[in-house]
């Protein structure tokens, strides 16, 4: 059975870290988006770098992507089809966020569970040590957990790290 691989949004497909900068990070085009979520007036700007939807798909035949954003079932509406992403399963974050034991991320406990005892490699920019040190403790099969900088998002070494890891199985 092939490893998940857990996807968030914001920070890894999404560098919102950036969008104060004067221009965007290479690649990476501006999306205006009203999730349903979304009450501002103005709508939503998303960063999206559509070579994320050609590395992700070609990762498919490594593992089984699965969201695990806040936006749940919308990045199928909104952030897959910028992508060329076919519908992904998601994981389902019940709100409120409530935070982890040990230091941990609020998202950490609930995709070991999702995990079920399976491999993953995680993407987000939330992820810390004690994230690292958690999933080692309580999951029973291997999971990399890939912290990615909120200001430009995935970058090819990470896509690389993540070929090498499945790989490595």
């Amino acid at each position: 059975m092939k490893p998940l691989l857990f996807l968030d949004v914001d920070g890894p497909l999404n560098p919102y870290g950036a969008l104060g900068a004067p221009v965007p990070p290479d690649g990476f085009h501006p999306h205006l988006m009203r999730p349903a979520g979304w009450s501002w007036p103005q709508p939503l700007t998303v960063l999206l770098d559509p070579a994320h939807g050609t590395r992700l798909r070609a990762l498919q035949d490594r593992y089984e992507l699965v969201w695990a954003t806040t936006w749940q079932d919308e990045a199928n509406a909104w952030i897959a089809p910028v992508l060329g992403l076919p519908p992904l399963p998601y994981v389902d974050f019940p709100a409120p966020a409530v935070p982890g034991p040990a230091g941990t991320f609020w998202k950490t406990r609930r995709l070991l569970a999702y995990a079920d005892a399976r491999r993953f490699a995680w993407v987000d920019d939330d992820i810390t040590a004690a994230d690292e040190q958690w999933a080692r403790r309580h999951h029973p099969a291997p999971a990399l957990l890939l912290p990615i900088d909120r200001a430009v998002g995935l970058r090819e070494a990470d896509f690389d790290q993540l070929e090498r890891w499945a790989e490595a199985g």
